[in-house]
């Protein structure tokens, strides 16, 4: 069959490419064209766009390359109708997707499936007139996800389970390095327990959040060591300016290493929340906003959702604490890792709900489970028509 796969970002390229793989292992005859990555290449994907000239996040980004971004979505939209693949498969990345589900819906036959659900439960909930109109398939990877589209908005939807738990799993069962091993191959201390600092992927989160981190953390170097996981993609330079005669020491590409072996975690809200969770690492979750007051109010009153962290989403309870907005203050984080570097009942709590997490994650095999659900659906139609 063929299977046209588009991917807006490094996150959308890693999940697109597992779940061509396991297409791969059930479908021999699987071809794939692609708005991707290189992830999205190596797995045998012809990459028509690559996703670096689609990813502008933020309103004067967008602005600034609306030409761009309308080019681009014109060539995608064209290419689909010129290769008429069998499926059209859309991963995350709403803004554009959304739109590309809209056009392949008036203008072909063509069945859209989405894999990773847009988060329309957080914001942007009218969204789902246009999920429901123009998309044949949903598949989420967030189990709170299927009572808000099925019984909410009377939508059916395929949990498959969740990608970052597969990969975690998977990353355990193989890394056997100790700590003290760790520690001499990167030149860290190896008789300090390591508190890690997940700034986040994004130059402006970097800037926002880990001034923060390492103020709040510094006063216990004399027991711990900060190590901070270099994002892909962010150059050693960018981070010099903040942790430069700072006591701070830095690994690139090593963010599973990294938690492997630390006893707390600093980290901003994103997958990088669950993925320290899935380590069994204890956490703050910290996220400056500019405004905070206004940031505040607008949580409360405007945002359809009690939690920014996907521990507390999942675990529909607060796991993990979140300093956002006007709680994001140095003294918050200090006395949140404070209590969590030691035996405390906060620590054992949150250790007991990441456990509860887990076990609404399930372990199913996401793109494996997706992909077959994928190729039967596919191969039914076929049949009907």
């Amino acid at each position: 069959m063929k299977y046209y796969l588009i991917a807006g970002e490094a996150s959308g390229d890693l999940h697109a490419s597992h779940l061509m793989l396991a297409l791969k292992r059930i479908d021999r005859n699987a071809d794939f064209r692609c708005f991707g990555g290189d992830l999205m290449r190596q797995a045998g994907g012809h990459i028509v766009k690559h996703y670096r000239e689609l990813a502008y996040m933020g309103i004067v980004p967008v602005v600034l390359h609306l030409r761009t971004i309308l080019k681009n979505m014109s060539r995608c939209k064209q290419d689909i109708v010129s290769w008429a693949p069998d499926v059209v498969i859309l991963v995350d990345y709403p803004g554009f997707n959304l739109s590309i589900a809209k056009y392949v819906k008036a203008h072909t036959s063509i069945p859209v499936y989405y894999y990773i659900s847009p988060k329309i439960w957080a914001w942007k909930e009218y969204r789902i007139k246009n999920i429901k109109r123009d998309v044949s398939q949903l598949f989420s990877i967030l189990p709170f996800e299927v009572p808000f589209f099925e019984q909410k908005h009377h939508y059916p939807i395929h949990y498959v389970g969740n990608p970052t738990a597969d990969e975690v799993h998977e990353f355990k069962a193989k890394y056997i390095e100790t700590s003290a091993q760790f520690c001499k191959r990167n030149k860290l201390n190896p008789q300090l327990p390591i508190i890690a600092l997940l700034a986040g992927s994004r130059l402006q989160e970097i800037k926002d959040n880990l001034p923060s981190m390492i103020a709040a953390a510094q006063h216990q170097t004399a027991q711990y060591q900060l190590v901070l996981a270099g994002a892909p993609g962010v150059p050693e330079s960018y981070y010099s300016q903040f942790i430069e005669n700072k006591p701070v020491n830095i690994v690139f590409e090593q963010t599973y290493e990294l938690l492997s072996h630390a006893r707390v975690a600093l980290v901003t809200s994103g997958t990088a929340t669950l993925e320290t969770a899935l380590f069994h690492v204890p956490q703050v979750v910290c996220y400056e906003t500019p405004i905070p007051k206004v940031i505040a109010f607008l949580r409360k009153h405007i945002l359809k959702v009690k939690y920014i962290s996907l521990v507390n989403l999942i675990a529909n309870r607060e796991v993990v604490k979140e300093l956002v907005a006007d709680t994001f203050t140095t003294a918050n984080i200090t006395h949140e890792l404070d209590c969590l570097l030691t035996d405390s009942p906060q620590r054992k709590a949150m250790l007991q709900g990441y456990a509860e997490m887990e076990h609404l994650l399930g372990d199913l095999k996401a793109p494996d489970n997706a992909a077959n659900i994928m190729y039967k659906l596919l191969n039914s139609e076929t049949a009907t028509e």
